[in-house]
Formats: structure tokens, C-alpha cells, sequence
């Protein structure tokens, strides 16, 4: 959308409060908490969708990014009992988990030798038995046989276990972590940070300022991370503005997310079942209001395997400039509750065909959003005779 559309279209809103806020977006002007609770409550979504898309296309233009990646996911067994996971089995009811050693995590690895993926993905469960200096072994095990990769691993949940567990400091740890090869951090374990909802939904595990610690701490080592929030369960929109003013001002300190990540609460087999989902409309509007409330993030990513090939679609026009990446049918935790991929995996023709159908311009990157390879004027079915790319 052109600035002059845009420009007609807010000065036709006849809400004044709205018009306002988008007079402020278009002016690049940050919009304040009750402006962001505004959006949500009063907008509707074409007219919150248009300004996060021109506030998109003004940051990007038509790229969107993805990146050629796989997940380990060393255990599911995890001494926290959030009522939204579907995944997790409790320590103390582990049949049904599973726990990866070294050896096992390095086969998955080696798997991919000879294959230009760039990043590996690890989280999993918080298991009492897979300390620090297991996951240090890890790092280490990991950069020895492939210095190249991209060691993107632990969540702020697992690292305060382990950090407390090896009695160090989030500093010390961060450290250790860092200097046997972690690279950067996910953003899993965000949730929301409110405590009136954290402490109905994940009461045990890190709090609000412990996971922003972390981050930051990160950042401070010169290290990079995501951001995540889990959005449409029992929370209100008051709860996701306050979630994301909290990593809108540690960014304004640090500088140091890379991308912000809307995650769709699932309700299968957990025990918050009985709360509906949310809707696309809905989904949507969610995207939309972070690309617009989240300025100083460059970019908002939809995890395709949560909301399935279309919906990733449909989320390009609504603020979103990144839809994850290949994953190759590495990861369970939202096909376990229910999301609408149950076996998530899509080669690089797949991610290029699914961006160039909705006219945008695919873009192979690194996990720091180092441009590797344009994909705009590729044919998905050239690349589907590429063994190294499928």
C-alpha cells in the first residue's frame, strides 16, 4: 500500500481515537500501552491490518524470510507442569517420554552432513538429570564436528534450571554457555509475563523478570535472542500489551531480539481443554497489533507448523515478514497439541512456492538475517530436482 493510500485510508476512519493512532503510525510515532489495548478492542481488522502491513512493507518492502533449519528436542520429560502444554510428561510419569543422550542428539545432527542447513533449533523438557554440564558437552560435541552451524538452544526455563541446579549465576552460566558454543536463544518460555496469568498458567517455572534477565544477559555478551508470546487462552489484551511493553523496553535498552513470535495457544490434550481457540480473525488481528506496537523489533515471525501452510500465508499481509523455516519433521510440541501441521516439514521449494503464491519475495537467511540466497525469480519446481535443497 502506497503512503497515500494509507494516508486516505486512516483519514476515513471515523473512530477518532483510531484515526489518531494511525495518523501517529504513519508519522513513525510510538504508540503508547492504552493505544496498543485501543487497537485490539476497537479496530477492526482491515483497518489494523492495512497499517501493519504498510508498516511492514515500509521495513521490508515484499521480502520474506525463512531459513534452513532442524529442531532437536532432547526430552519431553519436564519437572513443570504448565496447564496449556500438551507435550511435557511429568518426571514422576515418564513412560511415555522420552530422553536423548549425546550420542543419540549427535546421529541427528550428523544426519544433516553434506546439507547447507544453517541453524539447529534445540529445546525440549526441563529434566533433572540433563544438567548444565550435559548441555555444555553438548554445545561442545556439536561445534566440534560442525563449526559452521548455528547453535540456537534453550529456552530461559531450562537455562534457570540448569543454572540453579549447577548453583551459578545467570551471569556464569551465560558465559559457560556461550563460550562452548551456544549462539543464541530462542524465545519459548515467554508465555505472558503478567503474574495474575502466570500464575494460573505456569505457576513453577521462571518468572517474568527471570526470562527477561536471561535475554538480557545474552545480549550482553554480545549473543542475540527471539521473543515469543502465547496468545488466546485466558489472557486479555491488556495482559498481551503489558507482555510486549516489557520486551519493547529491554530492546530499547539492548538492541538485542532479532524477531518477535505470536504463538497460537492449542488446546489438545492439556489441561486447559476446555478453553476455546482463537479465531483467524483474531489470529490475524494478533499479528498485526505487534508488528504495529513492536517498532523497535525489525522483524514479527509466524511459526508455519503452528498455523498450518495458509494461515502462514495469510499472515504475510498482516505485519509478517518471516515464517520460520524447513524444520523437516523435527518437532512435536505443537503437532502434540493439536496444531494444524502434524507432520511439519517443508522443503525449500515448498517455503518458496508458499511465499511466491501470496507475491512476496522468499529469502533464504541465516538465524541473524544475513541474507543468503534470493529466491524471487526461482522456479520451486527447478529446485525440487535439487537433492541438496529437497
Amino acid at each position: 500500500m502506497s503512503n497515500a493510500a494509507i494516508s486516505v485510508l486512516v483519514s476515513a476512519e471515523k473512530d477518532p481515537i483510531l484515526q489518531a493512532i494511525g495518523k501517529k503510525v504513519i508519522a513513525r510515532e510510538r504508540i503508547s500501552f492504552d493505544e496498543g489495548v485501543q487497537l485490539f478492542e476497537k479496530g477492526s481488522l482491515s483497518y489494523v491490518g492495512a497499517l501493519a502491513n504498510w508498516v511492514r512493507e515500509q521495513m521490508h518492502g515484499d521480502k520474506t524470510y525463512f531459513n534452513r533449519n532442524f529442531h532437536i528436542e532432547p526430552t519431553n520429560v519436564c519437572v513443570f507442569s504448565c496447564a496449556f502444554c500438551s507435550y511435557s510428561r511429568l518426571y514422576s510419569n515418564r513412560e511415555e517420554g522420552w530422553e536423548l543422550s549425546i550420542e543419540q542428539m549427535m546421529h541427528i545432527v550428523k544426519s544433516y552432513d553434506g546439507k547447507p542447513v544453517t541453524e539447529v533449533h534445540i529445546v525440549g523438557g526441563v529434566h533433572p538429570k540433563m544438567t548444565l554440564s550435559f548441555f555444555l558437552e553438548l554445545l561442545r560435541t556439536i561445534k566440534a564436528h560442525r563449526p559452521d552451524l548455528h547453535i540456537k538452544a534453550f529456552t530461559p526455563v531450562e537455562l534457570d534450571y540448569m543454572f540453579r541446579k549447577a548453583n551459578v549465576s545467570v551471569e556464569e552460566g551465560m558465559k559457560m554457555a556461550h563460550e562452548a558454543g551456544l549462539d543464541s536463544l530462542p524465545g519459548g518460555g515467554a508465555e505472558i509475563f503478567h503474574p495474575e496469568i502466570r500464575q494460573k498458567i505456569c505457576a513453577d517455572k521462571v518468572d517474568a523478570e527471570g526470562w527477561l534477565k536471561i535475554h538480557q544477559t545474552a545480549h550482553e555478551l554480545g549473543m542475540h535472542s527471539n521473543a515469543t508470546l502465547l496468545y488466546g487462552h485466558i489472557e486479555s489484551y491488556a495482559h498481551r500489551i503489558d507482555h510486549m511493553e516489557r520486551l519493547r523496553s529491554l530492546q530499547d535498552q539492548t538492541g538485542g531480539f532479532n524477531t518477535f513470535i505470536p504463538l497460537k495457544f492449542r488446546n489438545q490434550d492439556n489441561d486447559m481443554s476446555n478453553v476455546p481457540e482463537s479465531s483467524i480473525v483474531e489470529d490475524m488481528k494478533m499479528y498485526a497489533v505487534s508488528r504495529i506496537y513492536m517498532d523497535n523489533f525489525p522483524h514479527i515471525k509466524a511459526y508455519w507448523p503452528m498455523l498450518g501452510r495458509q494461515n502462514a500465508q495469510l499472515t504475510l499481509s498482516f505485519g509478517v515478514n518471516d515464517i520460520d523455516g524447513t524444520i523437516d519433521d523435527s518437532t512435536k510440541i505443537y503437532s502434540m497439541a493439536g496444531s494444524e501441521e502434524q507432520n511439519p516439514s517443508m522443503s525449500t521449494a515448498d517455503l518458496v512456492r508458499l511465499i511466491q503464491q501470496v507475491k512476496r519475495q522468499p529469502i533464504e537467511r541465516g538465524t541473524l538475517y544475513n541474507e543468503i540466497r534470493d529466491y524471487t525469480n526461482v522456479d520451486p519446481s527447478a529446485l525440487e530436482l535439487d537433492p541438496q535443497l529437497n
